[in-house]
């Protein structure tokens, strides 16, 4: 028996200046291009997307049956003027967390321009509006200050530190109040 898709599992959202939709395989490249970026590597972590064909199974086998049982996942940042790919955003079911995750990363390129927040205050209200959950947590690495800011920008605080299975480095939690 085959799960039905979530009915809203290919919904586009709009921002001012983002169009937010739903990574797919065609996004592989980009995918491919972000996951490897220092910064990425950094920040978030080696995802071992070491290859376009990487990036694709990633998709696949980590964003796509998410999206299609719950109804939101991870969503690739499109720029309405000029049409350019420059980020991803989304919430996240994580191991070791009980609550969802929103996570975001950009290009560098497009840092500094207010793109981050613009589209992870739209994701945080499709979570908590659309999907009715009660709360969204984030977890951030130490060093990553701005990214800190921007979460307590969006209401989230800071609660405690974490570690998720399998990783040794501590994170800072936070969650909406």
């Amino acid at each position: 028996m085959s799960l039905k898709k979530h009915p809203s599992a290919d919904n586009t959202y709009e921002t001012e200046r983002l169009i937010l939709r739903p990574m797919s395989c065609e996004d592989s490249d980009f995918v491919f291009e972000l996951y490897n970026r220092p910064k990425f590597i950094q920040h978030i972590g080696n995802r071992n997307v070491n290859s376009i064909e990487d990036a694709e199974n990633y998709i696949l086998n980590r964003f796509a049956p998410q999206i299609e049982r719950l109804g939101f996942g991870n969503y690739l940042l499109v720029t309405k003027e000029g049409n350019e790919k420059v980020g991803a955003v989304g919430i996240f079911e994580r191991e070791g967390l009980d609550i969802v995750d929103i996570g975001y990363s950009l290009l560098e390129e497009f840092e500094g321009k207010g793109y981050a927040f613009e589209a992870a205050q739209k994701v945080k209200s499709i979570g908590m509006d659309d999907f009715g959950l009660l709360k969204i947590s984030a977890i951030i690495s130490k060093d990553n200050v701005s990214s800190q800011k921007l979460i307590e920008k969006l209401g989230l605080r800071f609660k405690n530190f974490v570690t998720l299975p399998g990783e040794t480095e501590e994170l800072n939690y936070y969650e909406t109040e």
